[in-house]
């Protein structure tokens, strides 16, 4: 049985001179050694094939068109464009690694990929077949092909399939998931939306010299100061008003403390921008 020496630290107990002392002791123990795993070593040799084998169709599939480019246009804007024709189908394939939990979805990539392919190969054998090298440009074609080819090999012996129970339960899961983060811009979009018609109004109502109105329930102005020693109202036809009067009558003189007595007296949310001002009216009223 194959070993390796592996390194253990442990506090041990030393005495010097009648004092006892934690102290750090190293020893060296053989364990057993793992058996080697071919498996995986062969997956990565797959991967690593598979990778050596794009990066080639890549720099082949640039050059070769890169050169048919270069005959209309700059040299440098014609192997910037010639990049376009592998990475398409390099990223669909990226996109179909990603989605491969997803079949549904994962099948538009893998159509688009292969349409992909199909335009990359034919500029390469456009390519030689402009240099009367038809030949050339035929097994160059296929050098993509290749790459093609073994990337799919090696996201096989990656995948793990699901059965349709398994796929169904990710599909229900991940919708939710989805529907939650789809909803994170939209309420931020809505609350974006809600800030600008507020400020709208303020700037509306500076301008026609009616800052009161800015108050959603209509309660009155600033210049309607409330009275701290005013009795208690009705509670049932309390305004925004009314609800910071009973809150500063009650000794509430935190602004945050207020808004949540006030939107708890109401009901429903009071506007932050109304309960500053009565708070202002009634510190400068005290």
């Amino acid at each position: 049985m194959k070993t390796h020496r592996i390194e253990r630290k442990r506090l041990v107990p030393h005495t010097v001179d009648g004092v006892t002392e934690l102290v750090l002791d190293t020893e060296y123990i053989d364990v057993p050694a793992p058996p080697r795993d071919w498996d995986q070593l062969v997956r990565s040799a797959v991967t690593i094939g598979a990778v050596i084998l794009v990066t080639a169709s890549l720099v082949w599939t640039t050059a070769s068109i890169g050169d048919l480019l270069a005959a209309v246009t700059l040299p440098v804007v014609a192997y910037a464009a010639a990049v376009a024709f592998d990475a398409s189908w390099i990223m669909c394939m990226a996109v179909e690694w990603l989605l491969r939990y997803d079949p549904k979805r994962a099948k538009m990539a893998q159509r688009a990929g292969w349409g992909a392919l199909a335009v990359s190969m034919a500029a390469v054998f456009a390519h030689g077949h402009v240099a009367d090298e038809w030949v050339i440009g035929a097994v160059g074609a296929l050098v993509s092909g290749l790459a093609k080819g073994g990337w799919t090999m090696a996201m096989r012996v990656h995948a793990r399939p699901l059965d349709p129970r398994t796929q169904q339960w990710v599909e229900a899961r991940r919708a939710k998931v989805d529907g939650q983060l789809a909803m994170i811009p939209v309420r931020r979009d809505l609350q974006r939306g809600e800030h600008l018609i507020e400020a709208e109004r303020q700037a509306l109502a500076a301008d026609s010299g009616s800052a009161g109105s800015t108050d959603p329930d209509q309660s009155g102005g600033s210049a309607d100061r409330p009275d701290p020693s005013a009795p208690s109202v009705d509670r049932k036809g309390l305004t925004t008003k009314d609800a910071v009067r009973i809150a500063w009558g009650e000794g509430i003189r935190d602004r945050d403390a207020v808004l949540q007595d006030a939107a708890g007296r109401l009901g429903r949310p009071v506007s932050p921008d109304s309960v500053d001002r009565y708070l202002r009216d009634l510190k400068r009223g005290a």
